[in-house]
């Protein structure tokens, strides 16, 4: 439970931000363009709406863009006032530095039409008392913007932001990279989803290719079918990465080049062996390890030191 202090402290915290509450954060603001057919056409062309409403020379706006005319862009609005600063550095000093906009609400009361000169006004209209979510903990910050026309009123744009202080989640591994599959090496990743080891074989020359590629480099020929791997190999070459450190990956660790029995060579990690006993020769074993629900990659399990006594690469 939060002490009397602490209590005491989020009262008079939301007695200051209730002060802001009717206070203008823009005053005669004006749109930096008036309303004109180029960012009506540009508008519509994004979003595909294909309304005549919004073409010829009786075209309207669509009534969605009420807020794009009076954007300020990188250099602003005069008119601006202090309290809107003044309440976002408010909520920082009591720890709500992250901010999120949740949700905004337009009312249309006249259509817009190009060549009308744009002014408004913002007002701060609520702060909310302090809200728990799945963010963090703060508060909702709500302002209303009147947008008006020759000075009547054409439109009223609320926007709604939550200023909050982030909730402390404890921290999780991220997820392992995910290899990139296309049309080419689509068949390969199928087959280690069913834990089989496919190499391409060209159906002409039947040399074996590994990586997949869409064509035999030896001859030419684009046709192939697969030969499935036995899955024993050698450690033809590795190295240890040790900087700079990846998500996911806990370094030191050892990548290797593993040759298999079929001639072909592939690029996997070696398990089961800390990383300063991996060594060019070694014997290793295919196994397919999932990380997680999606993610099953092939990796090859070192055998035994005994096991790797004279092999022909030990010297290499």
């Amino acid at each position: 439970m939060e002490s009397v202090s602490e209590e005491q402290h989020q009262e008079d915290l939301e007695k200051r931000l209730k002060a802001y509450e009717g206070r203008p954060s823009t005053v005669a603001g004006t749109g930096k363009d008036p309303v004109n057919a180029p960012m009506i056409r540009h508008w519509c062309e994004a979003m595909g709406d294909t309304n005549p409403a919004y073409r010829g020379p009786d075209a309207i706006a669509p009534p969605t863009m009420l807020q794009a005319w009076t954007m300020g862009g990188l250099s602003g609005h005069t008119g601006r006032t202090e309290a809107y600063d003044e309440l976002l550095a408010l909520l920082d000093e009591a720890g709500c530095t992250s901010v999120v906009a949740t949700d905004c609400e337009q009312e249309y009361v006249k259509p817009l039409r190009p060549g009308d000169e744009i002014t408004f006004d913002t007002v701060i209209e609520s702060v909310s008392e302090r809200k728990r979510t799945k963010l963090g903990t703060g508060h909702f910050v709500t302002t209303r913007m009147n947008i008006r026309v020759g000075g009547e009123l054409a439109g009223t744009h609320r926007f709604r932001i939550l200023k909050y202080a982030p909730a402390r989640r404890p921290e999780k591994k991220p997820p392992r990279p995910r290899p990139v599959v296309n049309r080419d090496n689509a068949g390969f990743w199928d087959g280690v989803r069913q834990h089989r080891l496919l190499i391409q074989r060209c159906a002409d020359c039947a040399t074996l290719r590994f990586p997949w590629l869409p064509g035999c480099a030896s001859c030419g020929s684009p046709d192939w079918d697969t030969v499935e791997a036995t899955g024993e190999g050698t450690v033809y070459s590795y190295v240890v990465m040790h900087h700079p450190p990846f998500p996911a990956f806990d370094p030191p660790y050892a990548v290797a080049l593993i040759e298999l029995t079929e001639g072909v060579r592939m690029i996997s990690n070696v398990v089961g062996i800390p990383h300063d006993q991996v060594r060019v020769g070694r014997p290793v074993r295919l196994e397919f390890q999932r990380y997680d629900e999606e993610l099953v990659l092939p990796v090859f399990r070192a055998a035994e030191e005994s096991e790797s006594e004279g092999s022909p690469y030990a010297t290499r």
